[in-house]
């Protein structure tokens, strides 16, 4: 389970001392609960958040085990070291918007006609209640050829999870590679 420290100093030097020592920074909040400022140690967070099998994943602060999802993160341009991310509690039964990763199955046709698989959207923003949204989204590819493309209205529909991007909005497509 990956363990935080509650940060006592917010400002600018107090961060720059915990970054220099590996931690990243961290912001924890939820619906109706108060926000809490965190670090957690860098190596130890990337393996955590790579090996975990579900959307959300238990993190321990202050002697207190909590649910979270990552919602976003900000990361130094030219390195691409993470700098910081917020991380928001998965609350059973509240209703609020997810990311969720779109995976590909099967080879499609279009990849012997010298075309490849495009993914526009790396994750769709759902809205559901925790219990309910998937771990992914699973887009079938085979019968795609080149020029074919997936929109999230030609996507199927999940019990109890409503997409809110546009339903014109492309998902992925095959192209010509060039």
């Amino acid at each position: 389970m990956l363990e935080g420290i509650v940060r006592e100093s917010i400002g600018k030097k107090g961060t720059k001392a915990l970054r220099r020592d590996g931690y990243l920074i961290a912001n924890i909040y939820g619906k109706g609960l108060e926000n809490i400022n965190a670090a957690f140690k860098m190596n130890e967070y990337i393996r955590t958040v790579r090996n975990k099998e579900t959307l959300a994943f238990p993190v321990k602060i202050d002697g207190k085990e909590i649910n979270v999802v990552a919602q976003a993160y900000e990361s130094q341009p030219v390195t691409g070291t993470l700098l910081h991310v917020d991380l928001m509690v998965a609350q059973p039964g509240v209703v609020t918007h997810y990311h969720v990763p779109v995976v590909t199955k099967g080879d499609a046709i279009g990849l012997k006609n010298k075309g490849m698989v495009h993914i526009a959207k790396k994750r769709l923003r759902v809205k559901a209640a925790i219990e309910n949204v998937p771990n992914e989204i699973t887009v079938d590819v085979t019968p795609m050829d080149v020029g074919d493309s997936r929109l999230i209205r030609d996507l199927p529909a999940i019990e109890n999870v409503t997409y809110t991007d546009a339903d014109r909005v492309s998902v992925l497509s095959v192209i010509k590679a060039k």
